[in-house]
Order: structure tokens, then sequence, then C-alpha cells
């Protein structure tokens, strides 16, 4: 039946996240545009394409028992010289964003996986490009603020093309909100076909 390379993220609202992709992409990053601007939960991880389904029915258990929390970006960090990442921090909102990861990521579960790094909520803003524009990101952002209160984060699926499209979102309290993938998404022709429902809180 194939595979499907599968992410889970908390999305930087709007005006920021289109606000931050605008820079990335301005700092010679080529990735920008096919990435929302998030805090990863689950890193890139190729599943089984059946096995979407209950990767679903995962989510919304562990997003209709989570609660909203507070999330404030503040300043810059970076990764080098282990990874060749300029971030911006996560000032509050870190265990939040942690214990979620964690539920998500629940060793029981379908996106039980191993981390290649200890987890660091964080917002990229460079990756992979030269060491005078990741210098540029880190001290052009380095008085960047940005407030909201996380309530969900959603289920995303990586293209041929290389663009991340969400597939579904998660509301912290309540049942998914069903968002509608791209046409031709082989994820989502998989749920329909498995006869995917999406399970009421």
């Amino acid at each position: 039946m194939g595979t499907v390379t599968l992410g889970v993220s908390i999305a930087v609202p709007e005006p920021y996240g289109s606000q931050l992709q605008e820079l990335r992409a301005g700092f010679g990053d080529a990735a920008a545009h096919g990435i929302p601007t998030h805090v990863t939960l689950v890193p890139p991880t190729e599943v089984e394409a059946d096995r979407l389904p209950a990767i679903r029915a995962h989510l919304t258990e562990v997003a209709a028992a989570f609660t909203a929390f507070p999330m404030r970006l503040s300043g810059t960090g970076t990764f080098r010289p282990v990874s060749p990442v300029v971030f911006v921090r996560i000032a509050e909102g870190v265990a939040g964003c942690t214990r979620l990861q964690g539920e998500v990521r629940d060793p029981s579960g379908p996106l039980s996986r191993e981390l290649a790094f200890p987890y660091h909520p964080h917002v990229t803003v460079a990756h992979g490009i030269s060491d005078e524009a990741m210098d540029l990101a880190y001290t052009t952002l380095a008085d960047y603020v940005a407030e909201w209160v996380c309530d969900g984060f959603a289920l995303y699926e990586q293209g041929s093309d290389g663009v991340w499209r969400k597939l579904r979102e998660y509301p912290f309290g309540s049942g998914p909100i069903g968002v509608p993938a791209q046409p031709g998404s082989p994820a989502d022709q998989t749920a329909e076909a498995a006869g995917a429902t999406v399970r009421p809180s």
C-alpha cells in the first residue's frame, strides 16, 4: 500500500506564521515556502499508509484530553555547530509542548519513535544555509516577540514535491476539525479507502 511521510506540529498563528516564513525565505532558505511556520511535536516520520486511521484516532484522543496553554516567543538561539539551525526561542510554553509531544509519541501508540536529539521545542527560521545567512537570521530576530494561546495541533503530510500540507487540525478538548487534504494526497486517499472515521469526543 506504500508509505507516507507525516509530521505533527503546533502551527504558529497569523500574523506571526507568515511573517516568520517570509523572513526565513529572505535569509535564503529555499525550503521556507514549503514548510509552514511551526513548533515540531513529531518530526518527519515515514509510516505505512494504512496506519493513518489509527494515527488519526490516537491524535483525537490526545487532543481531547489536553488543555490550552500560553505560548510566547522571544529572541533567537542556534543548534550550531551540532546542527545548522537558527531558531526563535520559546520563552513560555516549553512545558506544555514537551508534555504534548510525549503524549503524541506515546511508546504504546502509533507514532512512537526515537528522536535523534533530546526534545527542544523551537521555531526554525534558518536551516542548512550559509553561516553568514544564519548569522543574519540570528541577529535580525534577536528582539522578536510573539504571544498566543496554543489550543491545538495539526497533522501534516509531506508531498513528493517536498511541500508540507495540513491533513487535519486537532483542537484541544474536542474532536478534530476536518481539514480537507490537498487533492491527490496519498494519505487522505488511504484514509477514505479504509473507511476512516473521526470519533466524537
